[in-house]
C-alpha cells in the first residue's frame, strides 16, 4: 500500500512465503550494470551541475504561486546509457528567508509513496514548527520520475482506475478472488506497454536524487525522506555515502532486502488492525458524543452495519464499501481523521449520509482521476521492479487468508493493491543490502511513532541497526505516520536541532511522550 507522510496530507506471526524461493520470478545479476550506472550517474551529475535549474513561475497546473519558483533537472532515463533518452524532473523551492550568514543550502524533501508528489512542499516552511528551518534551508520539493509531470507514467485508462463505487470484501470469495486476479494481470499488462517501465525504480530515485543535489550545486545533500521517502534516503546513502550531509528517516521503511516488498506489506496489514482497534477504542471513550457503541467491539459493529448498508446501497451513488474502507483506512495514518470519521459514522446511522458523502466520494473530474492513477502506476512500477514477488497466486492466497483471519481490516485490500506484481513481465532487481559502516556517513536522525501502522516501529530499528551513527527519536504510544516538523513539540525539538545545527541525542537515541490525542467535535 502507498505509504506517504503527514505532510502530504496537511499542504505478530504472519503465514510468509520467501518471495525469492519457489514461485518467485529470477532476478538477473546487479554487477555489470551496475558500474556502468554508476559511471551513468558521474556523468549525469557533472552535467546537471553544470546545467544548474532555472527557476521560474510555476506553470499554473501546479498550483503553486509566488514565492514559489518552479524549474526542471534533465536525467538520463536509464543511467547505463547516459547519452540516450533523457527525461525531466520537476522542482520547485522557497528560498531561505533568513539573512545571509544564517543560510545553509538546499534541503530536499521526499514524502513518500512510492508515487508521492513533493512539489508543494515548500509550502511547509510558512506552518510555525518549520519556520525556522525555512529561515534557514531553501526548501526543495520535486516530483520523482513518473510522478505529475516528471514524464508522466500510465499503466490504465484514469476513468476506468477510479470507476466508484467498489467493493472491499474482509474475506473474499474464490469468485471476487477470480475476479482480481484478472484485474492485476490487465493492469500488470498496461504497465508492460510503457517503453522504460523497467527503468521506475528506487534505485533509479535515488541516483535521481544525486543529480538533483549536483544542479542545486550542493556538494553534500540536506535530504529528508518520509515514509517510502526514507528507503530512497536510505539507498542513496549506500551508494553516495560521501555525498550526505544530514539526512532525516521519517517513519522508516524496514530495509531489509528480504523484505521488501512483499513481507513488509504483510506486516502493514497487521499493524493496521492494531491501528483501527486504536481508533476504535477512542470512539468507545467518547460515546456520549457519537453513540457508536462503549467497547471497541460495539463500534466494530456500527462501522459493520454501515458496511453492509453501503453494499446494498451507495451512498450518493458513489460511496460503496470499498470507499468506505478508503475513507477510513485515514484513520490508520492520522489521529486527525478521528473525531470527523466517527462524525460520519455516526450520522449516517442517524439518516444523514452527507457527512460520510463528502469524506469518502472520491475527488472527480479529469484531473483528479489522472493524478490517482498516476500515483497507482508509479507505485505499482517501483514495487514491482525492486524486489522479486511471489508469481503463483495460491502463495497470496494462502498468506493473506491467514492474515486476514486476525487483521481483516486491510489485509485483503493491501494485497490487490499490490498483485500486479505477481503478473509483472519485466525482471526485477535484487533490494538493496542497506548498511553503513562507522564513519562512513555523518551522524544522521531517525523519528518514528511506535504504533505507526504504514512504516510498523520494527522498521525503523532496522535502519538503525544497518546505518551506523544513526539516532533514533521515538514517539511512544502514538501512530501518526510523519512525525517531523509536526504535533508533537518533543519531537520537533530533536528534529530542528539536528537540522539546524547537526546535533542528535546522545547514545542510539531518545524517545517522546505522545502527543495529545484529537478533541471529539461536540
Amino acid at each position: 500500500m502507498r505509504a506517504t507522510s503527514v505532510l502530504c496530507a496537511a499542504a505478530g506471526s504472519l503465514v510468509l512465503t520467501a518471495p525469492a524461493g519457489a514461485g518467485a520470478a529470477p532476478v538477473p545479476s546487479p554487477a555489470p550494470v551496475a558500474a556502468a550506472e554508476r559511471a551513468g550517474v558521474a556523468v549525469a551529475a557533472a552535467r546537471a551541475a553544470v546545467a544548474g535549474i532555472t527557476w521560474g513561475a510555476c506553470p499554473a497546473v501546479e498550483d503553486l504561486d509566488d514565492p514559489v519558483r518552479c524549474g526542471t533537472v534533465s536525467v538520463p532515463l536509464d543511467y547505463a546509457d547516459p547519452g540516450g533518452e533523457r527525461i525531466e524532473l520537476t522542482v520547485s523551492r522557497i528560498a531561505a528567508r533568513g539573512k545571509k550568514g544564517e543560510r545553509q543550502g538546499a534541503f530536499v524533501f521526499n514524502p513518500g509513496g512510492p508515487g508521492g508528489n513533493g512539489m508543494y512542499f515548500p509550502l511547509a516552511g510558512s506552518l510555525p514548527e518549520w519556520k525556522r528551518i525555512g529561515a534557514a534551508y531553501d526548501l526543495i520539493g520535486y516530483a520523482p520520475r513518473g510522478v505529475g509531470r516528471s514524464a508522466p507514467l500510465s499503466c490504465q485508462d484514469p476513468k476506468r482506475f477510479a470507476k466508484a463505487p467498489t467493493q472491499a470484501p474482509a474475506h473474499p470469495s474464490a469468485s471476487y478472488k477470480k475476479e482480481r486476479v484478472a484485474r492485476a494481470r490487465s493492469y500488470a499488462a498496461g504497465c508492460a506497454k510503457h517503453p522504460g517501465i523497467a527503468h521506475y525504480t528506487t534505485l533509479d530515485n535515488a541516483r535521481d536524487l544525486d543529480v538533483l543535489r549536483a544542479a542545486l550545486g550542493e556538494r553534500r545533500l540536506t535530504y529528508m525522506g518520509a515514509s517510502y521517502g526514507t528507503y530512497i534516503g536510505a539507498v542513496y546513502a549506500r551508494l553516495f555515502p560521501s555525498h550526505v550531509r544530514r539526512m532525516v528517516f521519517d517513519s522508516a521503511v524496514d530495509p531489509a532486502p528480504e523484505r521488501i516488498w512483499y513481507r513488509n506489506n504483510l506486516a502493514q496489514s497487521a499493524a493496521f488492525e492494531v491501528r483501527w482497534r486504536d481508533f476504535r477504542t477512542w470512539v468507545a471513550r467518547h460515546d456520549r458524543t457519537y453513540h457508536l457503541g462503549a467497547t471497541p467491539g460495539a463500534v466494530l459493529r456500527s462501522y459493520e452495519k454501515v458496511r453492509a448498508e453501503l453494499a446494498r446501497e451507495p451512498a450518493g451513488g458513489k460511496v460503496g464499501p470499498g470507499q468506505l474502507q478508503a475513507a477510513f483506512l485515514q484513520t490508520g495514518y492520522y489521529d486527525d481523521y478521528w473525531p470527523t470519521r466517527a462524525a460520519a459514522l455516526s450520522a449516517y446511522l442517524k439518516g444523514d449520509p452527507k457527512p460520510l458523502i463528502g469524506q469518502a466520494t472520491p475527488p472527480s473530474g479529469e484531473r483528479a482521476e489522472r493524478e490517482s492513477e498516476n500515483s497507482a502506476a508509479v507505485y505499482t512500477a517501483v514495487e514491482c521492479n525492486d524486489a522479486p514477488w511471489p508469481t503463483d497466486f495460491r502463495v497470496w492466497d494462502r498468506d493473506n487468508t491467514a492474515l486476514a483471519k486476525r487483521a481483516p481490516f486491510e489485509t485483503w485490500d493491501n494485497a490487490w493493491t499490490n498483485l500486479p506484481c505477481a503478473y509483472w513481465s519485466t525482471p526485477r532487481q535484487r533490494p538493496v543490502d542497506v548498511r553503513t559502516a562507522p564513519g562512513e556517513l555523518p551522524p544522521t536522525l531517525i523519528l518514528a511513532a511506535e504504533r505507526d501502522a504504514a512504516t510498523p516501529y520494527a522498521g525503523a530499528r532496522e535502519l538503525n541497526r544497518r546505518i551506523a551513527g544513526s539516532v533514533l527519536v521515538t514517539e511512544r504510544d502514538a501512530g501518526t505516520h510523519g512525525i517531523g516538523g509536526g504535533a508533537n513539540a518533543c519531537v520537533n525539538g530533536h528534529f530542528d536541532r539536528y537540522v539546524l545545527e547537526g546535533r542528535v541525542p546522545g547514545g542510539r537515541g531518545a524517545s517522546c511522550a505522545a502527543h495529545a490525542e484529537p478533541t471529539p467535535l461536540r
